[in-house]
């Protein structure tokens, strides 16, 4: 079965999980807005993040910082100078294109002409301006990563939390690229969301902390549901690192539209922390409790991108059986855990108990409730957007006080008591 990514879009489209952004007005060039079950997934992936990365862990902390920083921030990260990618322009319809996606005597890919202007340095970080007149406004940028308002509080988190090296700091936000070439769906856009956390260090561990790092994002990704044939990890070469970076691994993956990097991995070394410090004037040291060794921390950066990751396992889950289409998403990131029905929905004895189960279970879980159309139509409804569980209330209800449970995967029924469905539900997430 191929896995195309118009039918993932078609998907996400007919059901609910991510529209066009602006669509009643024609849109707005690679923005999307998620729906009622898209924002449901990708807040399941965030909140599995943070829970195994951070709140399961004794030595990453959160933080959730300002969009908008004092521009001297960019300037001592060293963004002002070197976020860039090398532009050229079609000089007969002017459309612009990555200098190293244009490959030599191609064509325009929208009026075929093959004349290019010289490659030029272009930044990607998109600017605007605070003040609340026109003479007195001061140009700031959105941020193009999450990762300095880290930096910048180091210090802050040191000195409030005394954690003790190594540890990390974790942030989950927007971030904003003004990408030449976006594209292919929510895989490239101009807003997304990253997960990330700088984790600092001494330096003579950074080698054997980046393979600790690389093997838990691995085993993250095992635990998603992701298969290794659709995996792989891939080493920057030099040309092609950040310029704060002294290796960079990604973890890619094998979508419609080739290996693309799913998650990044790089060793920082003490690039940002020395020069915030060296700028702003402020120690950002870190001293020895043992030794009063005072020093400047190194960084490894584990990245996560949630939307591209929101994307890939929508392409990881797909599935096209004999006859019907199912999202074999996780349990935890499923959209809804369970949906009940009635059997028939006009017959108000089954549409009491099936109210009744439904407001039970939707304290704990989140529910789906259908009574459209025949039951093998709810179930296949499901399975298409990823519902592990469906229960059925039948006559049999009535009097037994059983329900009929339906694996999403396997298609197998069993009677379970109503009074024990939270237990058995919560059985199943737990495996």
């Amino acid at each position: 079965m191929d896995v195309t990514l118009e039918k993932i879009v078609s998907l996400c489209k007919r059901r609910g999980f991510v529209y066009p952004g602006s669509e009643i007005y024609g849109g707005l060039a690679n923005s999307w807005d998620y729906g009622p079950l898209g924002v449901e997934l990708k807040n399941n992936l965030r909140d599995w993040w943070w829970k195994r990365f951070v709140q399961s862990r004794e030595d990453i902390v959160g933080l959730d910082a300002a969009i908008l920083m004092n521009p001297k921030v960019w300037e001592a990260s060293g963004h002002l100078k070197n976020f860039t990618d090398p532009l050229v322009e079609c000089k007969k319809c002017h459309t612009r294109y990555r200098a190293d996606q244009i490959e030599k005597g191609a064509a325009c890919e929208n009026c075929k002409g093959r004349e290019f202007t010289d490659a030029k340095q272009f930044n990607l970080m998109f600017k605007t301006s605070i003040g609340s007149t026109e003479e007195k406004t001061g140009d700031v940028y959105l941020r193009p990563e999450i990762a300095q308002a880290m930096f910048v509080n180091f210090k802050n988190v040191l000195d409030t939390s005394r954690k003790k090296l190594p540890f990390g700091i974790a942030s989950v936000g927007k971030a904003f690229r003004n990408e030449i070439t976006p594209g292919n769906f929510i895989f490239r856009t101009l807003e997304f969301d990253l997960m990330e956390f700088e984790y600092f260090i001494k330096e003579s561990e950074w080698q054997k902390q980046f393979e600790y790092w690389l093997k838990e994002q691995e085993g993250w990704l095992s635990d998603l549901g992701f298969g290794k044939k659709n995996l792989r990890t891939r080493e920057h070469g030099a040309d092609e690192r950040a310029h704060y970076s002294k290796r960079t691994v990604d973890i890619e993956y094998n979508t419609p539209f080739g290996w693309k990097e799913l998650f990044g991995l790089a060793y920082r070394t003490d690039f940002d922390l020395k020069n915030h410090s060296k700028q702003s004037g402020v120690e950002l040291q870190y001293a020895d409790p043992e030794t009063g060794e005072k020093f400047i921390p190194h960084v490894i950066e584990p990245t996560f991108g949630l939307t591209r990751l929101t994307l890939m396992v929508l392409l990881e889950a797909y599935q096209e059986e004999k006859d019907r289409v199912v999202l074999k998403l996780h349990p935890k990131l499923a959209p809804y855990k369970v949906a009940v029905f009635p059997l028939l929905r006009n017959k108000p004895e089954l549409v009491k108990v099936a109210r009744e189960i439904y407001g039970d279970l939707k304290a704990k879980f989140a529910v789906a409730y259908d009574d459209r159309g025949n039951i093998g139509k709810r179930y296949y409804s499901q399975d298409e957007i990823g519902t592990p569980w469906c229960v059925t209330v039948d006559f049999d209800s009535l009097t037994d006080k059983k329900v009929t449970v339906r694996d999403r995967d396997t298609m197998k029924q069993e009677r379970v008591e109503i009074g024990k469905l939270g237990e058995y539900l919560d059985g199943q997430l737990s495996k």
